[in-house]
C-alpha cells in the first residue's frame, strides 16, 4: 500500500480572517511575509529535483489581494510548465469565484478548505466575521470549477458538543471530497483560546478511522498536529486509516518560526521522520499523486 507524500509550501502569513484558533489571524503582531514569484517556482524545482517530489501543497493566510493571487498563478502556471507530472494543491482560504477560476486556469488541481464544524453558532463564534454558509458557497464553487476538493474538521474545539461531530462526519457528504481531513485542535498561544484545552487526541484518531470507513477512496492526512498533541500519533493516524503525509520541506527555515498556524512550538516533519512512519505502518511513499 501507498501513501501520497506532499511538500508543503508556506507561501504567506497574511491573512484577513480573525479565526479564533489560529496564531496567523488578522489580529496577529507577527510580522508578515509572502514568497515571489521566482521564489516559490524555484523552491519546487529543487524538491523536485533533489527529492523526487511530485505533489506540492501551497498553503497561506487567506488574502483576496489581487498582487497575491496574480503572483501565485504566474507561479504555479511556471511550475507546470517546468516539472512534468506534478499535482498542486492549494489551501489558501475563501476567496472569489473569480479568483478560483484564476488558480484552476494556471494548473492548480485540488483545493484544500475546511469546514472546521458543521454547527453554524460554533462556526460563527470560532470564527468572526465568517459564516458557514459562506463557507459551503466556496466549496461548491470549488466542485463546479472541477478542483479535486478537500475539507475538513476540527476535533475538540471549544464549544464543540459530542453531537456535533456526527454532524460533521455526515457533512462530508454533501462535497463527496476526495480529501478528507480531521485535526486535532491545538490551543495556539498567541491565539484566543490560549491556555485553553487541547482536543481529545483519541477522539480525533477515532473520527478519522470512521472518515476512511464512510469513504474508503479519500485521501485522508495523518496531519503534524497529531504529533503535536502526542509524541507518536502521527503514526497512529496513519495506522487509523490515513493515506496522506507532508514533508515540512517547502518553506524557508527562517520562515517557519512566523507561519505558526497552530502553535508557536509545532511540528514540522522532515522527509526522514515521514518514511520512518509510513514504513513502520506498512506503507510506502507514492513517487507522485494518488489517483
Amino acid at each position: 500500500m501507498t501513501a501520497e507524500v506532499r511538500s508543503v509550501i508556506e507561501v504567506s502569513n497574511a491573512c484577513r480572517a480573525r479565526c479564533r484558533f489560529c496564531n496567523i489571524n488578522a489580529l496577529s503582531p507577527r510580522k508578515r511575509y509572502t514568497l515571489g514569484r521566482e521564489e516559490l517556482a524555484g523552491i519546487a524545482a529543487r524538491l523536485y529535483k533533489e527529492r523526487g517530489r511530485r505533489v506540492f501543497l501551497l498553503q497561506s493566510g487567506e488574502n483576496p489581494a489581487e498582487k497575491f493571487i496574480t503572483m501565485l498563478c504566474g507561479a504555479v502556471a511556471d511550475m507546470k510548465a517546468a516539472l512534468p507530472g506534478i499535482s498542486v494543491i492549494a489551501c489558501l482560504g475563501s476567496l472569489p469565484k473569480a479568483q478560483y477560476a484564476r488558480l484552476k486556469k494556471a494548473g492548480v488541481d485540488r483545493y484544500i478548505l475546511k469546514f472546521e464544524t458543521s454547527d453554524p453558532r460554533l462556526y460563527a463564534a470560532v470564527k468572526p466575521g465568517d459564516t458557514l454558509a459562506r463557507r459551503v458557497r466556496c466549496l461548491e464553487t470549488l466542485r463546479g470549477l472541477g478542483f479535486g476538493v478537500g475539507t475538513g474538521n476540527i476535533v475538540g474545539l471549544p464549544g464543540q458538543e459530542p453531537a456535533g461531530l456526527l454532524r460533521d462526519l455526515l457533512f462530508f457528504r454533501r462535497f463527496s471530497p476526495e480529501m478528507a481531513s480531521a485535526s486535532v485542535f491545538i490551543p495556539g498561544e498567541d491565539s484566543s483560546f490560549s491556555g485553553r484545552g487541547p482536543g481529545n487526541l483519541d477522539t480525533a484518531l477515532n473520527f478519522m478511522a470512521l472518515l476512511r470507513v464512510f469513504y474508503p477512496r479519500a485521501l485522508i492526512p495523518s496531519t503534524s498536529s497529531l504529533e503535536k498533541a502526542r509524541p507518536g500519533a502521527q503514526l497512529q493516524g496513519l495506522l487509523a486509516g490515513a493515506n496522506a503525509v507532508t514533508v515540512h520541506d517547502g518553506t524557508p527555515e527562517a520562515l517557519k518560526p512566523v507561519f505558526p498556524i497552530y502553535s508557536v512550538s509545532r511540528f514540522t516533519p522532515e522527509e526522514r521522520f515521514i518514511k520512518r512512519i509510513a514504513a513502520a505502518a506498512g506503507l510506502r511513499p507514492a513517487a507522485g499523486p494518488l489517483a
